[in-house]
């Protein structure tokens, strides 16, 4: 079999291979496939999950949501303890 990627998949595959994480390309796309076959089916939505995300959505519309700082700062200080 022959596979074609494109360029970014090429260097983040041989990025993982120098990195040590694999010892070749192929082993690295295995590890991949392999996940696929085990990694259950994509997520369904269930109704709890649909209501969660019109309520996210309607908080984001009203502005009480925190910028991506504010909230990087409270996770670095939480888990981080800086």
């Amino acid at each position: 079999m022959r596979i074609t990627l494109n360029a970014e998949l090429e260097k983040f595959l041989d990025g993982q291979v120098k990195a040590g994480r694999f010892a070749s390309v192929t082993e690295a796309l295995e590890a991949g496939i392999s996940r696929l076959m085990l990694d259950p089916e994509p997520d369904v939505l269930d109704e709890q999950d649909v209501a969660e995300l019109a309520r996210s959505v309607e908080q984001m519309r009203q502005g009480a949501v925190d910028d991506g700082a504010t909230v990087h700062a409270a996770m670095r200080k939480r888990y981080l303890k800086s």
